[in-house]
């Protein structure tokens, strides 16, 4: 028989002390610059590499930091943690650049960084399918802040962190260096600028930027409009949802929401769809859009475009009573983070309620959320209640995420922001 153990307090507490006072400390490494001394027992997630110290987690600072400059990053003990970017102004006070004690943060560190990252990109052979890729994704390539985009001879730059910017002109010349571009844009003028402090900038950095510039994506010509254009001038991360969206296409009536520049209805007319209509609220990215669509040759007679608010757009076709058996929901981000996850709970339910009740029995629906804030889990959730409103049972048949070039740093989860599913509804 299996009997309880049964340990009095006591003997707990000083099994719990004798562990604690066998633990070994972490080493101590002399600096010259500033430290910043994490609160007692604050330091296990940095022990298991998340990459972030947010300011609550802070004892203090000894010596003198501004933003962007290299600091230390300490236990209560002194035992040294990392070497991290400094920001007073973000909740978010450092962001890691390393973990080794011997490293040290200067022009050659980044070389190296860059280099792995963009190594890394060419060890998956990713060039075969496409001139445009991400070549470094912020935390996940160890380097927090950074975007870098590659669109054909062109590279766009995006600093969203103090350390990142501080190391701007170092990080462009190594990326002239090692790419050889004809341009390197930056697009520095996202709404995260502002929380750490930053002003916006969209300007070229180095180089010249050419009148047109497109990219090739499995066969597919793609014009990208790197200054004005939504991010960093196209979508890459979606890249093999849309090759699957193109393969599942033939012979269907597709309707393409949130649309943007077409890269969706793109595949989908490759794929024989019977006809496409996609719909965006930007006029801009829909002549864009159309451009693409005459690029490829494609017959534009199966194109049909609206320039409208999309969720009063699907509501009107629910009105219409219309009816598609192939619909891709692709919205812009509606949680940036997990505070803003119950506004845009009802948003992504909405939108899916409708997409349901326009598709054919047997129809598909791809929908994805880009929201940082909503994790798969009540993604799906979300889906399921939107199902449930609307009165019909759906399989899920593929679970999507973002291509290779965006890679997810098992300690960072919050890298994992683009899901989707695509589902079937029952016949």
């Amino acid at each position: 028989m299996n009997q309880k153990r049964h340990t009095s307090p006591a003997r707990r507490r000083d099994y719990h002390k004798s562990r604690s006072s066998t633990a070994p400390s972490l080493p101590k490494v002399d600096f010259d610059g500033a430290r910043l001394f994490l609160q007692a027992g604050r330091e296990k997630s940095l022990l298991r590499r998340h990459p972030w110290v947010f300011s609550g987690a802070v004892e203090r600072l000894e010596g003198e930091a501004v933003s962007g400059d290299t600091v230390q990053v300490c236990d209560a003990q002194g035992g040294f943690l990392a070497w991290a970017a400094f920001n007073s102004q973000s909740q978010i006070i450092t962001r890691v650049w390393s973990w080794q004690a011997l490293d040290k943060i200067d022009a050659d560190f980044f070389r190296r960084k860059i280099a792995t990252a963009i190594a890394a990109r060419k060890a998956l052979k990713l060039d075969l399918h496409s001139n445009g890729m991400r070549l470094i994704h912020g935390e996940s390539d160890a380097l927090p802040g950074l975007i870098v985009d590659q669109y054909a001879d062109v590279l766009v730059l995006q600093l969203g962190s103090a350390g990142a910017e501080r190391w701007r002109d170092t990080i462009a010349d190594v990326l002239q260096e090692l790419c050889q571009p004809v341009c390197i844009y930056e697009r520095s003028d996202s709404d995260g600028r502002e929380l750490e402090g930053l002003p916006r900038r969209n300007e070229v950095l180095r180089g010249q930027l050419p009148e047109t510039l497109s990219i090739t994506e499995n066969g597919i010509r793609i014009a990208v409009d790197v200054a004005a254009g939504q991010k960093t001038g196209f979508y890459l991360d979606q890249r093999d949802n849309r090759a699957l969206v193109g393969e599942l296409a033939e012979g269907r009536e597709v309707l393409n929401c949130f649309c943007y520049t077409g890269g969706f209805s793109l595949y989908a007319l490759r794929g024989g769809a019977q006809s496409v209509l996609s719909i965006d609220s930007s006029a801009e990215a829909l002549q864009l859009a159309q451009r693409n669509v005459e690029l490829n040759g494609f017959d534009a007679g199966r194109a049909d475009w609206q320039d409208k608010d999309v969720f009063e757009a699907l509501r009107k076709l629910r009105d219409q009573n219309r009816k598609f058996d192939l619909i891709v929901l692709d919205p812009p981000k509606f949680a940036p983070t997990a505070a803003f996850a119950e506004k845009a709970a009802r948003a992504y339910k909405d939108i899916n309620l409708l997409g349901f009740k326009l598709l054919r029995p047997g129809g598909i629906l791809a929908t994805f959320s880009c929201s940082g804030g909503i994790s798969d889990d009540l993604f799906q959730k979300i889906i399921a209640g939107a199902a449930l409103d609307a009165g019909i049972d759906a399989q899920i048949v593929h679970k999507l995420y973002a291509t290779a070039d965006h890679p997810v740093l098992l300690s960072f989860p919050e890298g994992a922001y683009l899901k989707g599913l695509v589902l079937r509804v029952a016949g």
